[in-house]
Protein backbone atom coordinates (compact mmCIF):
# COMPACT_ATOMS: atom_id res chain seq x y z
CA UNK A 1 0.00 0.00 0.00
CA UNK A 2 1.48 3.20 -1.09
CA UNK A 3 0.32 6.42 0.52
CA UNK A 4 0.29 9.98 -0.70
CA UNK A 5 2.24 12.92 1.59
CA UNK A 6 1.79 16.44 1.14
CA UNK A 7 5.46 17.40 1.88
CA UNK A 8 6.71 14.79 -1.19
CA UNK A 9 3.83 16.01 -3.62
CA UNK A 10 3.53 19.96 -3.40
CA UNK A 11 6.65 20.47 -4.92
CA UNK A 12 6.00 18.82 -8.26
CA UNK A 13 2.23 19.94 -7.92
CA UNK A 14 3.30 24.05 -8.35
CA UNK A 15 5.33 23.76 -11.45
CA UNK A 16 3.98 25.42 -13.83
CA UNK A 17 2.83 23.88 -17.53
CA UNK A 18 2.23 25.49 -20.91
CA UNK A 19 -0.96 24.87 -23.26
CA UNK A 20 -2.91 24.97 -19.79
CA UNK A 21 -1.49 21.45 -18.39
CA UNK A 22 -2.08 20.16 -21.21
CA UNK A 23 1.09 18.60 -24.41
CA UNK A 24 2.39 21.47 -26.54
CA UNK A 25 0.17 22.22 -28.96
CA UNK A 26 0.19 25.51 -30.46
CA UNK A 27 3.03 27.61 -28.06
CA UNK A 28 0.87 28.55 -25.65
CA UNK A 29 3.31 30.44 -22.54
CA UNK A 30 3.24 28.73 -18.62
CA UNK A 31 0.98 29.78 -16.65
CA UNK A 32 0.55 29.71 -12.93
CA UNK A 33 -0.86 26.98 -11.17
CA UNK A 34 -3.15 27.15 -8.02
CA UNK A 35 -1.99 25.89 -4.83
CA UNK A 36 -2.73 22.98 -3.03
CA UNK A 37 -5.04 22.86 0.63
CA UNK A 38 -3.11 23.22 3.53
CA UNK A 39 -3.84 19.67 4.98
CA UNK A 40 -1.53 17.68 7.34
CA UNK A 41 -2.60 14.54 5.97
CA UNK A 42 -4.37 13.31 3.04
CA UNK A 43 -8.30 12.16 3.40
CA UNK A 44 -8.02 8.53 1.44
CA UNK A 45 -5.05 5.71 0.75
CA UNK A 46 -3.79 5.20 -2.09
CA UNK A 47 -2.31 1.79 -4.02
CA UNK A 48 -1.45 1.40 -7.17
CA UNK A 49 -3.31 -1.00 -9.43
CA UNK A 50 -1.48 -0.97 -13.29
CA UNK A 51 0.48 1.36 -15.23
CA UNK A 52 -0.55 2.45 -19.07
CA UNK A 53 0.69 4.45 -21.83
CA UNK A 54 -0.45 7.88 -21.79
CA UNK A 55 -4.18 6.53 -20.82
CA UNK A 56 -6.72 8.70 -21.05
CA UNK A 57 -9.68 7.54 -19.96
CA UNK A 58 -11.65 4.59 -18.37
CA UNK A 59 -14.99 3.10 -17.34
CA UNK A 60 -16.25 0.01 -15.75
CA UNK A 61 -18.17 -3.15 -17.20
CA UNK A 62 -21.00 -4.28 -15.17
CA UNK A 63 -19.05 -7.80 -14.13
CA UNK A 64 -16.50 -5.33 -12.19
CA UNK A 65 -13.78 -5.01 -15.49
CA UNK A 66 -12.82 -2.21 -16.79
CA UNK A 67 -11.50 -0.88 -20.47
CA UNK A 68 -8.71 2.01 -20.01
CA UNK A 69 -7.95 3.89 -23.68
CA UNK A 70 -4.62 4.99 -24.47
CA UNK A 71 -4.08 8.06 -26.85
CA UNK A 72 -1.87 5.66 -29.71
CA UNK A 73 -4.94 4.08 -29.72
CA UNK A 74 -5.11 0.93 -28.11
CA UNK A 75 -8.11 0.11 -25.71
CA UNK A 76 -7.06 -2.48 -22.34
CA UNK A 77 -9.52 -4.73 -21.31
CA UNK A 78 -8.52 -4.90 -17.57
CA UNK A 79 -9.14 -7.82 -15.53
CA UNK A 80 -9.17 -7.27 -11.48
CA UNK A 81 -8.17 -10.62 -9.96
CA UNK A 82 -8.75 -11.86 -6.04
CA UNK A 83 -5.15 -10.71 -5.06
CA UNK A 84 -5.77 -7.19 -6.80
CA UNK A 85 -3.48 -8.09 -9.55
CA UNK A 86 -4.60 -6.88 -13.15
CA UNK A 87 -4.59 -8.70 -16.26
CA UNK A 88 -4.94 -7.14 -19.29
CA UNK A 89 -5.72 -7.77 -22.90
CA UNK A 90 -5.97 -5.23 -26.21
CA UNK A 91 -9.27 -4.83 -27.86
CA UNK A 92 -8.63 -5.32 -31.31
CA UNK A 93 -10.68 -3.01 -33.63
CA UNK A 94 -10.57 0.44 -32.41
CA UNK A 95 -9.99 3.00 -34.77
CA UNK A 96 -7.30 4.58 -36.67
CA UNK A 97 -6.46 7.62 -34.83
CA UNK A 98 -4.22 10.75 -35.30
CA UNK A 99 -1.88 10.82 -32.75
CA UNK A 100 0.65 13.33 -31.90
CA UNK A 101 -0.07 16.99 -29.51
CA UNK A 102 -3.54 16.80 -27.46
CA UNK A 103 -4.82 14.02 -29.81
CA UNK A 104 -5.55 10.40 -30.41
CA UNK A 105 -7.59 7.84 -28.63
CA UNK A 106 -9.82 9.53 -26.20
CA UNK A 107 -13.35 8.79 -24.09
CA UNK A 108 -14.35 5.55 -23.78
CA UNK A 109 -18.11 5.17 -22.47
CA UNK A 110 -20.94 2.58 -22.71
CA UNK A 111 -24.11 2.34 -23.49
CA UNK A 112 -26.57 2.84 -21.17
CA UNK A 113 -28.33 -0.27 -22.03
CA UNK A 114 -24.81 -1.82 -22.51
CA UNK A 115 -26.04 -5.29 -20.41
CA UNK A 116 -28.39 -5.91 -23.61
CA UNK A 117 -26.92 -4.31 -26.49
CA UNK A 118 -23.22 -4.52 -25.99
CA UNK A 119 -22.65 -0.67 -27.55
CA UNK A 120 -19.19 0.78 -26.65
CA UNK A 121 -18.55 4.52 -27.33
CA UNK A 122 -15.09 5.52 -28.35
CA UNK A 123 -13.95 9.37 -29.03
CA UNK A 124 -10.85 10.21 -30.85
CA UNK A 125 -8.81 12.79 -33.25
CA UNK A 126 -9.28 11.53 -36.71
CA UNK A 127 -6.92 12.42 -39.46
CA UNK A 128 -8.45 14.85 -42.36
CA UNK A 129 -6.98 16.48 -45.57
CA UNK A 130 -3.93 18.00 -45.59
CA UNK A 131 -2.83 18.77 -41.94
CA UNK A 132 -6.48 18.92 -40.81
CA UNK A 133 -7.86 16.91 -37.84
CA UNK A 134 -10.91 16.77 -36.14
CA UNK A 135 -12.31 15.03 -32.71
CA UNK A 136 -14.83 12.07 -33.73
CA UNK A 137 -17.31 9.42 -32.02
CA UNK A 138 -18.04 6.15 -32.81
CA UNK A 139 -19.77 3.00 -31.50
CA UNK A 140 -19.15 -0.56 -31.66
CA UNK A 141 -20.12 -3.90 -29.98
CA UNK A 142 -17.84 -4.90 -28.02
CA UNK A 143 -17.49 -9.39 -28.08
CA UNK A 144 -15.51 -11.47 -26.03
CA UNK A 145 -14.09 -14.83 -26.10
CA UNK A 146 -14.11 -17.88 -24.35
CA UNK A 147 -10.01 -17.37 -24.48
CA UNK A 148 -10.24 -13.77 -22.34
CA UNK A 149 -9.79 -12.05 -26.15
CA UNK A 150 -11.70 -9.16 -26.64
CA UNK A 151 -12.93 -7.21 -29.90
CA UNK A 152 -15.28 -4.23 -31.07
CA UNK A 153 -17.13 -5.24 -34.08
CA UNK A 154 -19.04 -3.07 -37.10
CA UNK A 155 -17.78 0.14 -35.51
CA UNK A 156 -19.96 3.18 -37.05
CA UNK A 157 -18.59 6.85 -36.69
CA UNK A 158 -21.82 8.54 -35.41
CA UNK A 159 -20.30 11.98 -34.78
CA UNK A 160 -17.58 14.83 -36.44
CA UNK A 161 -15.74 17.77 -35.39
CA UNK A 162 -17.26 20.12 -38.57
CA UNK A 163 -15.15 21.07 -39.96
CA UNK A 164 -11.64 19.59 -39.34
CA UNK A 165 -8.72 22.20 -38.68
CA UNK A 166 -4.96 22.61 -38.48
CA UNK A 167 -3.29 21.86 -35.11
CA UNK A 168 -3.39 19.17 -32.61
CA UNK A 169 -5.00 20.68 -29.60
CA UNK A 170 -8.57 21.32 -27.74
CA UNK A 171 -10.86 18.21 -28.96
CA UNK A 172 -12.24 17.71 -25.76
CA UNK A 173 -14.68 14.99 -27.13
CA UNK A 174 -15.77 13.78 -23.57
CA UNK A 175 -19.24 11.29 -23.71
CA UNK A 176 -21.53 11.67 -21.12
CA UNK A 177 -25.27 9.48 -21.43
CA UNK A 178 -27.91 11.97 -19.45
CA UNK A 179 -30.64 10.53 -17.55
CA UNK A 180 -32.92 11.77 -20.74
CA UNK A 181 -31.08 8.70 -22.59
CA UNK A 182 -29.49 11.30 -24.77
CA UNK A 183 -25.77 11.20 -25.62
CA UNK A 184 -23.67 14.73 -25.13
CA UNK A 185 -20.26 15.39 -26.08
CA UNK A 186 -17.88 18.06 -25.31
CA UNK A 187 -16.30 20.07 -28.70
CA UNK A 188 -13.16 22.22 -28.19
CA UNK A 189 -12.69 24.90 -30.14
CA UNK A 190 -8.92 23.57 -31.73
CA UNK A 191 -6.93 26.88 -30.57
CA UNK A 192 -9.31 28.58 -32.80
CA UNK A 193 -11.43 30.81 -30.84
CA UNK A 194 -14.04 32.15 -32.92
CA UNK A 195 -15.72 29.00 -33.65
CA UNK A 196 -17.11 28.86 -30.15
CA UNK A 197 -19.42 31.40 -31.22
CA UNK A 198 -19.84 30.50 -34.55
CA UNK A 199 -23.21 28.52 -35.28
CA UNK A 200 -22.21 27.03 -37.92
CA UNK A 201 -19.38 25.27 -36.64
CA UNK A 202 -19.73 22.95 -34.15
CA UNK A 203 -16.09 23.84 -32.19
CA UNK A 204 -16.68 24.50 -28.71
CA UNK A 205 -20.29 23.25 -28.24
CA UNK A 206 -21.87 20.86 -26.18
CA UNK A 207 -23.71 19.08 -28.69
CA UNK A 208 -26.98 16.54 -27.46
CA UNK A 209 -27.64 13.31 -30.40
CA UNK A 210 -29.17 10.32 -29.59
CA UNK A 211 -27.60 7.34 -29.32
CA UNK A 212 -26.89 6.36 -32.65
CA UNK A 213 -25.91 9.32 -33.39
CA UNK A 214 -29.22 11.17 -34.98
CA UNK A 215 -30.37 14.69 -34.02
CA UNK A 216 -33.07 14.72 -31.83
CA UNK A 217 -36.02 17.32 -32.30
CA UNK A 218 -36.62 19.09 -29.37
CA UNK A 219 -32.84 20.48 -29.45
CA UNK A 220 -32.79 23.71 -29.13
CA UNK A 221 -31.93 24.54 -32.56
CA UNK A 222 -33.49 21.69 -34.63
CA UNK A 223 -35.26 22.73 -37.61
CA UNK A 224 -31.96 25.50 -37.94
CA UNK A 225 -30.03 23.36 -40.20
CA UNK A 226 -27.76 20.60 -39.42
CA UNK A 227 -24.78 21.89 -37.14
CA UNK A 228 -27.02 24.29 -35.21
CA UNK A 229 -29.91 20.99 -34.26
CA UNK A 230 -26.80 19.29 -32.83
CA UNK A 231 -25.78 22.43 -30.61
CA UNK A 232 -26.68 21.88 -26.61
CA UNK A 233 -24.73 24.97 -25.93
CA UNK A 234 -22.28 27.32 -26.86
CA UNK A 235 -19.20 29.74 -25.91
CA UNK A 236 -17.17 27.29 -24.39
CA UNK A 237 -12.95 26.44 -24.62
CA UNK A 238 -11.62 23.06 -24.20
CA UNK A 239 -14.15 21.56 -22.32
CA UNK A 240 -12.54 17.94 -20.94
CA UNK A 241 -15.00 17.31 -18.26
CA UNK A 242 -18.76 16.33 -18.83
CA UNK A 243 -20.95 14.65 -16.01
CA UNK A 244 -24.57 14.82 -15.04
CA UNK A 245 -25.50 14.86 -11.50
CA UNK A 246 -27.85 12.84 -9.47
CA UNK A 247 -30.77 15.14 -10.18
CA UNK A 248 -29.98 15.14 -13.77
CA UNK A 249 -28.18 18.53 -14.30
CA UNK A 250 -25.00 18.51 -16.79
CA UNK A 251 -21.55 19.67 -15.55
CA UNK A 252 -18.63 20.49 -17.11
CA UNK A 253 -14.96 20.93 -16.75
CA UNK A 254 -12.90 23.13 -19.19
CA UNK A 255 -9.68 24.65 -18.79
CA UNK A 256 -9.54 28.76 -19.08
CA UNK A 257 -6.73 30.39 -21.76
CA UNK A 258 -4.45 31.72 -18.94
CA UNK A 259 -6.29 31.72 -15.69
CA UNK A 260 -10.43 31.73 -15.85
CA UNK A 261 -10.37 27.30 -15.71
CA UNK A 262 -13.79 26.81 -15.34
CA UNK A 263 -16.62 24.70 -13.80
CA UNK A 264 -20.09 25.02 -15.79
CA UNK A 265 -23.80 24.18 -15.07
CA UNK A 266 -24.42 22.96 -18.78
CA UNK A 267 -27.94 24.87 -19.75
CA UNK A 268 -29.98 24.54 -23.18
CA UNK A 269 -29.36 27.03 -25.79
CA UNK A 270 -26.85 29.12 -22.98
CA UNK A 271 -23.60 30.35 -24.34
CA UNK A 272 -20.77 30.43 -22.07
CA UNK A 273 -19.09 33.38 -23.48
CA UNK A 274 -15.77 32.47 -24.53
CA UNK A 275 -13.84 33.73 -26.73
CA UNK A 276 -15.42 37.36 -25.46
CA UNK A 277 -15.14 36.59 -21.93
CA UNK A 278 -13.03 34.24 -19.46
CA UNK A 279 -12.04 34.91 -16.18
CA UNK A 280 -8.62 34.44 -17.87
CA UNK A 281 -6.44 36.18 -20.50
CA UNK A 282 -4.72 35.15 -23.90
CA UNK A 283 -1.31 33.55 -23.53
CA UNK A 284 -0.04 36.78 -25.32
CA UNK A 285 -1.06 39.32 -22.64
CA UNK A 286 -4.05 40.35 -24.51
CA UNK A 287 -6.96 40.83 -21.99
CA UNK A 288 -10.58 39.18 -22.67
CA UNK A 289 -13.20 41.13 -20.49
CA UNK A 290 -14.42 39.33 -17.15
CA UNK A 291 -17.42 37.98 -16.89
CA UNK A 292 -20.27 40.40 -15.70
CA UNK A 293 -23.75 40.35 -14.64
CA UNK A 294 -24.25 42.62 -17.55
CA UNK A 295 -22.64 40.57 -20.67
CA UNK A 296 -25.62 38.50 -21.54
CA UNK A 297 -23.24 35.21 -20.72
CA UNK A 298 -23.34 32.85 -18.86
CA UNK A 299 -20.61 33.14 -15.85
CA UNK A 300 -19.00 29.52 -14.12
CA UNK A 301 -20.48 28.45 -11.10
CA UNK A 302 -16.87 28.07 -9.98
CA UNK A 303 -13.28 29.03 -11.72
CA UNK A 304 -9.64 28.65 -11.18
CA UNK A 305 -7.15 31.64 -11.14
CA UNK A 306 -4.09 30.33 -11.03
CA UNK A 307 -5.34 27.45 -12.94
CA UNK A 308 -5.88 23.90 -11.99
CA UNK A 309 -5.93 22.45 -15.89
CA UNK A 310 -9.51 20.46 -15.22
CA UNK A 311 -8.85 17.52 -17.15
CA UNK A 312 -11.74 14.79 -16.08
CA UNK A 313 -15.09 15.51 -14.19
CA UNK A 314 -16.87 12.93 -12.12
CA UNK A 315 -20.11 13.52 -9.62
CA UNK A 316 -19.73 10.83 -6.95
CA UNK A 317 -23.10 8.76 -5.80
CA UNK A 318 -21.15 6.14 -4.07
CA UNK A 319 -21.24 5.00 -0.24
CA UNK A 320 -17.34 4.61 0.63
CA UNK A 321 -16.91 8.23 0.84
CA UNK A 322 -20.46 9.42 2.60
CA UNK A 323 -19.39 12.81 3.05
CA UNK A 324 -18.62 13.70 -0.67
CA UNK A 325 -21.56 12.14 -2.08
CA UNK A 326 -23.12 14.47 -4.95
CA UNK A 327 -19.77 16.51 -5.14
CA UNK A 328 -18.09 16.74 -8.24
CA UNK A 329 -14.31 15.44 -8.48
CA UNK A 330 -11.91 16.85 -10.72
CA UNK A 331 -8.74 15.66 -12.66
CA UNK A 332 -5.75 18.73 -12.62
CA UNK A 333 -3.40 18.01 -15.03
CA UNK A 334 -0.55 20.78 -14.41
CA UNK A 335 -2.36 21.51 -10.48
CA UNK A 336 -1.26 18.00 -10.35
CA UNK A 337 -3.93 17.00 -7.75
CA UNK A 338 -7.40 15.67 -6.91
CA UNK A 339 -10.17 18.62 -6.91
CA UNK A 340 -13.07 18.61 -5.08
CA UNK A 341 -16.19 20.72 -5.40
CA UNK A 342 -18.91 20.57 -3.53
CA UNK A 343 -22.42 20.62 -5.33
CA UNK A 344 -25.83 21.76 -4.03
CA UNK A 345 -28.48 21.54 -6.31
CA UNK A 346 -26.95 24.18 -9.23
CA UNK A 347 -25.11 25.87 -7.01
CA UNK A 348 -20.98 24.85 -6.42
CA UNK A 349 -18.73 25.73 -3.69
CA UNK A 350 -14.70 25.30 -3.82
CA UNK A 351 -13.61 22.26 -1.21
CA UNK A 352 -10.58 20.63 -1.18
CA UNK A 353 -7.59 20.43 -4.05
CA UNK A 354 -5.31 17.51 -2.40
CA UNK A 355 -1.45 17.48 -3.72
CA UNK A 356 -1.17 14.02 -6.10
CA UNK A 357 2.45 12.79 -7.49
CA UNK A 358 1.48 13.59 -11.01
CA UNK A 359 -0.49 14.69 -13.50
CA UNK A 360 -4.23 13.38 -13.04
CA UNK A 361 -5.91 12.58 -16.72
CA UNK A 362 -9.18 10.89 -15.71
CA UNK A 363 -11.59 10.43 -12.15
CA UNK A 364 -13.51 7.33 -12.29
CA UNK A 365 -16.17 6.08 -9.72
CA UNK A 366 -15.51 2.22 -9.09
CA UNK A 367 -18.17 -0.36 -8.03
CA UNK A 368 -17.78 -0.38 -4.92
CA UNK A 369 -17.37 3.11 -4.31
CA UNK A 370 -14.06 3.66 -4.41
CA UNK A 371 -12.50 6.27 -6.32
CA UNK A 372 -10.09 5.50 -9.73
CA UNK A 373 -7.59 8.03 -10.80
CA UNK A 374 -5.17 7.58 -14.23
CA UNK A 375 -2.27 9.73 -14.51
CA UNK A 376 -1.63 11.27 -17.53
CA UNK A 377 1.73 9.17 -18.70
CA UNK A 378 3.04 12.13 -20.79
CA UNK A 379 6.61 13.02 -21.38
CA UNK A 380 7.98 9.25 -21.48
CA UNK A 381 6.45 8.13 -17.79
CA UNK A 382 3.62 5.49 -17.47
CA UNK A 383 0.82 6.70 -16.35
CA UNK A 384 -0.61 4.55 -13.14
CA UNK A 385 -4.03 3.59 -11.91
CA UNK A 386 -4.55 4.79 -8.51
CA UNK A 387 -7.33 3.63 -6.08
CA UNK A 388 -8.36 5.63 -3.45
CA UNK A 389 -10.00 4.56 -0.49
CA UNK A 390 -11.11 5.76 2.78
CA UNK A 391 -7.71 6.14 4.86
CA UNK A 392 -7.63 4.18 8.23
Amino acid sequence: MHRLTLSAALPLALIACNSGGEAVASGEAATEVAAISPVDRLPFETAEVAAFDEPWAMTFLPDGRALVTEKKGVLKLVSFGADGKPAMVDVSGTPKVAYGGQGGLGDVVLSPDFTNDGFVYLSFAEAGEGDTSGAAVARAKMVTAADGSASLKDMQVIWRQEPKVTGKGHYGHRIAFGPDGMMYISSGERQKFDPAQDLEQNLGKIVRLTPTGGIPSDNPMYDQGRIKAQIWSYGHRNPLGLAFDSAGNLWNSEMGPKGGDELNLVKRSANYGYPKVSNGDHYDGRDIPDHSPEDGFVPPKVFWTPVISPSSLMIYTGDLFPAWKNSAFIGALSGQALVRVKLDGENAEKADNWAMEGRIREVEQGPDGAIWVLEDGARGSKGRLLKLTPAK
